[in-house]
C-alpha cells in the first residue's frame, strides 16, 4: 500500500501502532509517528537555517520503510539510510526512487557503521531502548542528535528494575512520570556524551503519548561537557502529598522525611534538572512548521507550549494536587492567575492538559489556590 505523508508518498508493507511495534509481517510503519516527523522536519529547516549554512547530512539510522529519511531528503538533506534488515533498505531505496529523491541506503549494523562514517545530524528510532546505540552516535554525529525513546515504562519507573539497569538511574514511578522519563533519558544521553568530551544539550525535547522524543545539540570540549555533567541531581519526592524538592550534584543527600507531611520520601536520579528545550528556538520550529503537515495543528500547538514552558525541573498536575486534597478543582486558567496573584511564576506545560510549573511548594500552591 502507499502511504501519502509530508509531501511524499511511500510505499509500506502494512500499517500498525507503536503498541504492536515489531511484531507482524513486512517493514515496520508507524502511522501514529506522524507529528513526531513532522516535527522532525520542522527541526531539520530550523538547524539548517539558524545553525548552519543550509542542510547537511543525515543519517535515518533504524530506517524501516524510510519514510523519515525521505521527508528529510525531500527538505533538501544528504541522507543516508541504514538499517540491519535487507528488506528495509530495500524498501527506503524504493521510496527514495518513487520521490526522485537523492540518497544512499545499506544494511548494516548501525553501531559499526557509525564508528566508520561521520553525519551532521544522526537520527536514533530503535525498537526498545535507545542506550546501546548511544556511543557509536556520540562518535559519529557531529552537529546534533536525534533520540526518539519508546521504552518509557523503564524510563519512567513503571518498571524500576529495568530503568535502574539501562539507564544507570533510579527512576520513580510519581505522578509527574513524564517527565521523569525524560529527564532520565537526557541524564544517560548526557553522561554519555560526556564520556568522549562531548557536551550534549536539549534544544528541543516533547513527551507524547507513548515516546519521548529529544534533539540534543553537540559541542566538544571536556570543559564544556563537564559544565552539561554539573545540571544533574537528584530529585526527592513525597508520594503522600507530593512535595518535592531538588539538588544539583552527583552525590545524593536524600531527604528521609518529608518537610510538609513527616511521611517517608523517594529520591530519583541523577536526571538532568536543565531546560530540556530552547524556547527561542521551539518558536523557530513552529515558524517552520507547514501547512502541507498533516499533524501541523498539533505540532504548531506543542511549540508553543513549549516555547512559553517554565525550566522548573518537575511540573505539577492540578488535577493529582485537588483530589489529594479532596476538593474540587477549578479552571486551570483561574489556578494559574491565582498562583501568580500570590507572587509565584508559573507556566501550562505539555505534559497534559491540566500540568503546569512553578517554584513554589506543594503547601504554597494549596495556600494560594485554596
Amino acid at each position: 500500500m502507499n502511504v501519502s505523508e509530508g509531501g511524499v508518498t511511500i510505499e509500506v508493507s502494512e500499517t500498525r501502532d507503536g503498541a504492536s511495534e515489531g511484531t507482524g509481517e513486512g517493514v515496520f510503519f508507524n502511522p501514529t509517528q506522524e507529528l513526531n516527523r513532522d516535527l522532525t522536519v520542522a527541526v531539520l529547516d530550523t538547524w539548517a537555517e539558524t545553525e548552519r549554512d543550509g542542510p547537511g547530512t543525515y543519517l535515518d539510522a533504524m530506517c524501516a520503510s524510510g519514510v523519515r529519511g525521505v521527508r528529510a531528503a525531500n527538505a533538501g538533506w544528504d541522507v543516508t539510510c541504514t538499517d540491519i534488515d535487507g528488506d528495509a533498505t530495500d524498501l527506503a531505496a524504493r521510496n527514495l526512487d518513487r520521490n526522485d529523491l537523492a540518497g544512499d541506503t545499506e544494511r548494516t549494523n548501525v553501531n559499526a557503521h557509525l564508528y566508520e562514517h561521520h553525519y551532521d545530524v544522526v537520527d536514533l528510532d530503535p525498537f526498545g531502548t535507545v542506550v546501546p546505540f548511544l556511543d557509536a552516535a556520540f562518535n559519529g554525529a557531529s552537529e546534533l542528535l536525534c533520540i526518539t525513546a519508546t521504552d518509557t515504562a523503564p524510563l519512567c519507573g513503571a518498571h524500576f528494575e529495568s530503568g535502574v539497569r539501562k539507564y544507570g538511574a533510579v527512576p520513580r514511578n510519581t505522578e509527574f512520570h513524564p517527565e521523569m522519563g525524560t529527564r532520565t533519558l537526557l541524564s544517560a544521553s548526557v553522561r554519555t556524551a560526556a564520556r568522549y568530551d562531548v557536551a550534549a544539550t536539549p534544544v528541543f525535547t516533547h513527551a507524547t503519548s507513548h515516546y519521548v522524543r529529544t534533539y540534543l545539540a553537540l559541542d566538544s570540549g571536556a570543559s564544556k561537557a563537564n559544565d552539561r555533567i554539573d545540571q544533574l541531581g537528584y530529585v526527592d519526592w513525597c508520594n503522600h502529598c507530593y512535595w518535592r524538592d531538588h539538588e544539583y550534584g552527583l552525590i545524593a543527600d536524600p531527604t528521609d522525611e518529608c518537610p510538609h507531611c513527616d511521611h517517608a520520601t523517594q529520591t530519583a536520579g541523577p536526571l538532568w534538572l536543565g531546560p530540556t528545550h530552547d524556547q527561542s528556538f521551539a518558536a523557530e520550529v513552529r515558524d517552520r512548521v507547514t501547512d502541507a503537515m498533516g499533524e501541523a495543528t498539533k505540532a504548531r500547538r506543542l511549540c508553543n507550549r513549549l516555547e512559553a514552558e517554565r525550566h522548573d525541573p518537575t511540573h505539577y498536575d492540578q488535577h493529582e494536587l485537588y483530589g489529594n486534597w479532596g476538593e474540587s478543582a477549578i479552571g486551570m486558567a483561574d489556578f494559574l492567575d491565582a498562583l501568580r496573584d500570590a507572587g509565584h511564576p508559573a507556566s501550562r506545560s505539555h505534559y497534559g492538559g491540566t500540568t503546569f510549573k512553578t517554584p513554589a511548594s506543594v503547601g504554597e500552591i494549596r495556600d494560594a489556590v485554596l
